[in-house]
């Protein structure tokens, strides 16, 4: 005949089941969550992305490094570079790590609990002991469990949706910083040539003064426009420095390797613009900022319902124990312990109202997201059609008038109808309106860069500076 002790023996056995399922689970995934990382920058970038956690790793990086500066960088390069060598990205491949550790933490069994009480005095010649001994079970996190580990699940998903999102921003930044760095050079050459129209233009006005042919207000001009040559090729200088220092920042190298080389001009502009009518739709599926959004508002809702369901009680330990009282000699009284939070003073209404308001708070930035992430496709999609148009107009109108221009001049120079320095003022004009097409061929590339982001997470819409304002400004010496 069973006792009530043997029912309660069966009553604990598929609780001891479930509970060996759970530790069973809890358990690293082989590839640490880093797939879906790679999946990201296949599909999104086709471009490969490695986490070095061992010295192969980081071996073979090296090796795939030094392979891409044997030659001229190309943006292509560039991001392939910088997803395998930059160290801010590797740090933040051990986020996942993190976060699986938590998902793994939570789904394990708690530890238990042991408890000694050792009391004696001395009676009757003799010394009478009272020794407590308890280990106990913190049973109600094993029921709480599978909602814990869920909890710590979404948040490892959310992490591995930022780490896609980092590597997409670090790709667009790599690629803003190429065009720059590139279009600085291209700059820094023109005004190079402009330095030395303007040395050969001031030497010959020098010559010209003391020979008597040439006015004081003349001369004046011409030495004026020389220190304005001076100083833009100055600020050329300083701008190609900085711009190839942001890239090799972002590159992650060091040492020899910032002598890389890059190409001499930027890839030409395309035969026509992207004309995507249903922009925002798509970026509504493919922004990786609003499924993280949708992530931590779910995982709040979660989060929620934990925290209802340890309202009253969030401790509940149970254990077998055993008591002796009395002589050493003598036998342990056996028994077992519970332990847990009498509700007394905090009903736990505080925890509840806490978790709604952040979830509510979570929920209000999705929404956020959301409308900002339509704004923000639309003026990179505005912004790219701008820039196109631009730089078309300087390809198409404004660099072939200017050759028309210095072309029609030089056949007046060769039958003496114009004198060298109207020459030489074409020429300036001539360099301004191909470095305007340079800037206008930059910022095309830069908002390229930015719509491509705007597709898949926020970008960075800085204004870039305007190519028809220097332009102008060249054009009036």
């Amino acid at each position: 005949m069973r006792t009530s002790t043997d029912h309660g023996r069966l009553r604990l056995v598929p609780l001891a089941a479930a509970v060996a399922l759970l530790a069973g689970c809890a358990s690293f995934s082989p590839d640490g969550g880093f797939g879906t990382v790679e999946r990201t920058a296949r599909d999104a970038l086709g471009k490969e992305v490695r986490w070095a956690r061992s010295d192969e790793d980081r071996k073979a990086v090296a090796d795939r490094v030094a392979e891409l500066l044997a030659q001229p960088l190309s943006a292509d390069d560039a991001v392939q570079l910088a997803l395998l060598n930059n160290r801010g990205l590797q740090a933040g491949f051990h986020e996942l790590g993190i976060r699986e550790a938590d998902v793994v933490r939570a789904g394990r069994l708690p530890n238990p609990t042991l408890s000694m009480f050792h009391a004696s005095k001395r009676e009757d010649g003799g010394r009478d002991y009272k020794i407590e001994q308890a280990i106990t079970f913190n049973i109600f996190s094993l029921l709480t469990m599978p909602q814990a580990v869920e909890v710590n699940r979404r948040v490892f998903e959310q992490s591995q949706r930022a780490v896609s999102l980092q590597v997409l921003r670090l790709a667009a930044d790599v690629r803003r910083a190429w065009v720059q760095a590139v279009s600085a050079g291209e700059t820094l050459r023109y005004m190079k040539q402009v330095m030395e129209a303007a040395d050969a233009g001031a030497e010959l006005a020098r010559r010209m003064r003391t020979a008597g042919n040439y006015s004081a207000l003349a001369q004046a001009r011409e030495q004026g426009f020389h220190a304005d040559a001076a100083l833009n090729l100055a600020r050329a200088q300083q701008a190609h420095t900085a711009a190839r220092e942001r890239l090799t920042r972002l590159l992650g190298l060091w040492g020899e390797q910032t002598a890389f080389r890059l190409p001499d001009r930027l890839p030409e502009l395309p035969a026509a613009a992207l004309d995507a009518p249903d922009i925002e739709r798509q970026a509504m599926s493919s922004r990786i900022d609003l499924q993280i959004a949708k992530l931590d508002a779910e995982a709040t809702a979660r989060d929620l319902g934990l925290t209802k369901t340890t309202r009253f009680i969030d401790v509940l330990e149970f254990g077998p124990a055993r008591v002796l009282e009395g002589r050493r000699g003598e036998s342990y009284k056996k028994g077992y312990e519970i332990s847990f939070e009498l509700p007394l003073f905090d009903w736990g209404g505080s925890r509840v109202a806490r978790a709604e308001a952040i979830y509510m708070q979570s929920v209000e930035r999705a929404a956020e997201a959301a409308v900002n992430a339509r704004s923000e496709v639309r003026e990179a999609y505005a912004g790219y059609r701008m820039a196109f148009d631009i730089a078309r107009h300087y390809r198409d109108e404004v660099v072939p008038l200017r050759k028309r221009i210095s072309d029609e001049n030089l056949l007046r120079y060769n039958g003496m109808l114009i004198g060298v320095f109207e020459l030489l003022a074409d020429a300036r004009a001539q360099v301004a309106g191909v470095n305007g097409y340079i800037e206008a061929l930059r910022d095309f590339w830069i908002a390229q860069a930015d719509l491509d982001m705007a597709l898949v997470g926020r970008p960075d819409l800085a204004p870039a500076p305007g190519a028809a304002m220097a332009t102008a400004s060249g054009a009036e010496h």
